[in-house]
């Protein structure tokens, strides 16, 4: 909040060390200064002046000594208020020190603000909101009120203030409570002083006194509007703790409307669920943010929030598959993978749905390539878009730890891998890399299935992606090579030897007719031939070495 104007006159005087120009009398600084002007001392050309002519023409404190003084200045007491006036000290060291975190906070160090520059700014943004107040309003009147209010904070701040005992017991359960019994038992005579209230250990006195300005308040609603989220939150907390329910209306109606960034989301969260204020419009502020808040909203509604939370991502999944716009269906797609990757739980979206998807985009990919094979090229580009969007559910079922089902239904489809060479490689690549997806997923150890499954898989689809290899190389922008060789090895070599072998040989005899054209699994190959054939050589000696060690020791 700003300061007053003449707060801010005399933090500028103590701050800057000289008057206004149109006093009379003239600094002997400023005449010093005008001397050394004259002279020629100024001039760039010049040599600097000597270091006593520096010190002298210098009288003004700089800025790291009144920091250093900043300490001795304030003072380690606590500051008191009465009635929205500072003490004459506290006032000229809150000036001073509002006048340093200024210039702090200007010069571009981004120095940190010490403990006593901010009690001194919150003492002065207190005692501004005490003295300045709409005309008629009663708050803090000294020659009508009949309570004297004094509230202290765990870091020194005192504040006292005259409050109305008539306004404080009908707006607060808690000042009815207070107030009330222990009115009834002291009935003051009107001559008598007002009556005394202390609170001690507040988290915040100028929320605490905001707080009690709104019940002075007739438009509740337009006053809050002046504040923020932040300060909203801890007018809610107090208005709850004290029970005035017009505060509490009033700060979840302008959470309910208001905007929030991500940091207050979670605040809000956090402070609805400790307040326990579902019974008076909570709920209402948390449905922005909960499906379940919603969901219990809804008395017509008879599905739970992991059935709807469910349709709607379902929903989206078809909007993404279905898109014509190839550059926002990547964009969607990232970004939707990206939301389900960041729910750990995985509860949001059923497996069922996600299988479903996947059968449709095979169904309309198995039709348009069987029809691609008998030369009917007509909506042909339904492959790779097909393709390309079961390589993207691929990616989310691995994310997710269930797409063993999707590799048995990918090696199952040798109707498919049958007539895969009748269709030109520009259309059928895409197959490809949802093959090279599978290899890379069995190599890393992401999907776990039986051998016989693995096998197939090899059996159906290898020499397709043998045939596509070049084609995915030159036109998949991204792919990574070695990462899909690496998986291509270890799929091989998660079956028995005998298999292996089988595998490793055709690739062997293809790598060496074709070379750049096929993919390079030759660590694989180098595995395979140390477990085939050292192995067995070590297996050869073992027996005779038993059976030294046995006439070794008939004969000891």
């Amino acid at each position: 909040m700003d300061l007053s104007t003449a707060t801010t006159t005399t933090g500028s005087t103590a701050a800057n060390g000289y008057s206004s120009p149109r006093d009379s009398s003239i600094p002997s600084s400023f005449t010093k200064f005008n001397s050394a002007l004259t002279a020629g001392l100024l001039n760039p050309m010049s040599p600097p002046p000597p270091p006593a002519m520096l010190d002298k023409t210098r009288s003004s404190p700089t800025l790291f000594e009144m920091m250093a003084s900043e300490a001795d200045t304030i003072g380690r007491v606590p500051v008191q208020i009465q009635n929205g006036v500072l003490p004459s000290s506290s006032s000229s060291s809150s000036s001073s020190s509002a006048a340093a975190v200024a210039a702090r906070t200007t010069n571009g160090n981004h120095l940190v603000i010490s403990a006593q520059d901010k009690q001194a700014l919150a003492m002065q943004r207190i005692s501004d909101l005490l003295v300045i107040r709409s005309p008629g309003n009663q708050f803090n009147d000294p020659t009508s009120s009949d309570v004297k209010l004094t509230l202290s904070s765990k870091d020194g701040i005192i504040i006292t203030m005259c409050v109305h005992r008539q306004i404080l017991v009908a707006h607060s359960r808690f000042f009815a409570m207070k107030l009330s019994d222990r009115w009834s038992k002291q009935q003051l005579p009107p001559s008598s002083s007002p009556y005394i209230v202390e609170i001690s250990d507040c988290d915040d006195v100028e929320v605490y006194i905001e707080t009690l300005m709104l019940m002075y308040c007739r438009d509740l609603r337009k006053k809050m509007m002046r504040h923020d989220v932040s300060r909203v939150l801890g007018i809610l907390k107090v208005s709850a703790a004290i029970g005035f329910d017009a505060g509490v209306l009033s700060c979840l109606e302008y959470l309910e409307a208001a905007p929030w960034s991500e940091d207050e989301e979670y605040r809000i969260a956090s402070l609805l669920s400790e307040l326990h204020l579902e019974n008076v419009g909570a709920t209402e502020v948390l449905r922005r943010v909960s499906v379940e808040a919603s969901s219990n909203g809804n008395s017509g509604s008879s599905n739970g929030g992991g059935s709807s939370n469910d349709e709607v991502l379902l929903n989206l999944l078809h909007i993404v598959l279905e898109g014509k716009d190839e550059k926002a269906r990547r964009d969607m797609k990232t970004l939707v993978s990206k939301m389900l990757r960041e729910n750990s739980s995985g509860n949001d979206l059923r497996k069922e749905s996600l299988y479903l998807a996947c059968d449709e985009c095979l169904h309309k990919l198995k039709r348009q390539f069987l029809q691609a094979a008998e030369s009917d090229l007509e909506n042909v580009d339904q492959i790779a878009r097909q393709a390309d969007n079961l390589h993207w559910i691929l990616d989310i079922l691995i994310d997710r730890q269930i797409a063993e089902d999707f590799l048995v239904m990918w090696a199952s489809l040798s109707e498919l891998s049958e007539v895969h060479g009748k269709v030109p490689v520009v259309h059928r690549f895409e197959i490809s890399r949802v093959t090279a997806r599978i290899f890379v997923g069995i190599g890393k150890g992401q999907i776990l299935t039986r051998k016989e499954v693995r096998c197939l898989l090899l059996r159906n689809w290898l020499k397709p992606f043998y045939d596509d290899f070049a084609w995915m190389r030159r036109a998949s922008k991204g792919l990574d090579r070695y990462l899909i060789e690496d998986g291509l090895s270890n799929t091989i070599l998660t079956l028995p030897l005998a298999w292996q072998q089988e595998f490793f040989l055709a690739w062997f005899d293809r790598f060496l007719n074709s070379n750049e054209d096929c993919p390079n699994i030759q660590r694989g190959f180098e595995v395979w031939w140390r477990r085939a054939f050292w192995r067995r050589k070590e297996e050869s000696q073992e027996p005779a070495r038993l059976r030294i060690i046995a006439s070794a020791t008939e004969n000891s």
